[in-house]
């Protein structure tokens, strides 16, 4: 695996970056966005996972997935609100984050990070990181999370407690942006694996491991879309078009599930792919 983030700091995307939060007046723009609707309704989208017999789980799991806040000048922090008010009243047993926390400085992380911390699912809360995350800042990113309470993993897989010790999470790296190894992210994993991952194209990088299901984030369902939810642009990534979106059986493999995220990413506005976010009941 090729290991970009000891050759490259990234410094003509962050300055970029920089520039962005300049253009959008550190947020001016989003303010009006979110206040005339553009950042479209946030819903939530409910799926069933059904496991093999032989994994079955003695009682189901709840899951809540979040992905893609961008916090920052294109994505209004009461969102933010919105998404926390929500996961609150869906009660989920767990929360898993899916990168792609800020856009433009990791400074941003304080639109969200003391509500974040006031959830406290049963089971933990888990974050990989997005291809944002990496411009701006690895380490800041790690340790907002980590006050949060929030356990970043990095290539790496966590066994939740009972009644679910066979359930592991399995935390890949950004595909593009990031060190992935799913050697390493499987090594030891449970029975029931669920893959956490920013970008669907984590898929090309599994090297025969397999999942019982997977979720991922970073196409924001195209945040610009046709009428009937077409992208009209998606992110960099060679299978982002063929997953934007929703629930994707994969050959051989566990289901993947793609959420549009919650904020904006470049312009402060989504339309016709509305913020979303993923409850998963594991059976």
């Amino acid at each position: 695996m090729t290991n970009w983030r000891g050759k490259h700091n990234y410094l003509a995307r962050r300055v970029g970056e920089r520039a962005l939060d300049r253009l959008l007046l550190g947020g001016w723009f989003a303010k009006w966005s979110y206040r005339f609707g553009l950042h479209g309704k946030l819903g939530v989208t409910h799926y069933a996972v059904e496991l093999a017999p032989h994994k079955k789980l003695s009682t189901p799991l709840k899951i809540a997935f979040a992905s893609d806040f961008h916090a920052g000048p294109t994505t209004h922090p009461q969102i933010f609100d919105d998404l926390f008010d929500e996961i609150d009243r869906q009660q989920a047993d767990l929360l898993l984050l899916g990168g792609d926390f800020v856009s433009c400085q990791a400074r941003y992380t304080e639109e969200f990070s003391a509500r974040l911390s006031c959830l406290n699912p049963r089971f933990g809360k888990y974050a990989v990181l997005g291809n944002h995350d990496l411009w701006v800042s690895e380490v800041e990113l790690s340790k907002a999370l980590k006050e949060a309470g929030v356990e970043v993993l990095i290539n790496q897989n966590c066994a939740l407690p009972a009644p679910y010790d066979s359930v592991s999470i399995c935390g890949l790296d950004d595909p593009w942006t990031g060190t992935p190894d799913p050697h390493q992210t499987f090594h030891n994993a449970g029975e029931v694996r669920i893959l956490l991952m920013h970008a669907p194209d984590g898929l090309l990088l599994l090297d025969g491991h397999c999942f019982d299901f997977s979720l991922a984030g970073h196409t924001h369902g195209g945040q610009v879309a046709l009428a009937d939810g077409t992208p009209i642009v998606v992110p960099h990534g060679p299978l982002c078009r063929k997953y934007w979106f929703g629930r994707h059986a994969i050959e051989n493999n566990g289901s993947l599930i793609v959420s549009r995220g919650i904020g904006c990413s470049t312009l402060p506005i989504r339309l016709n792919a509305d913020p979303e976010l993923v409850i998963c009941t594991v059976s």
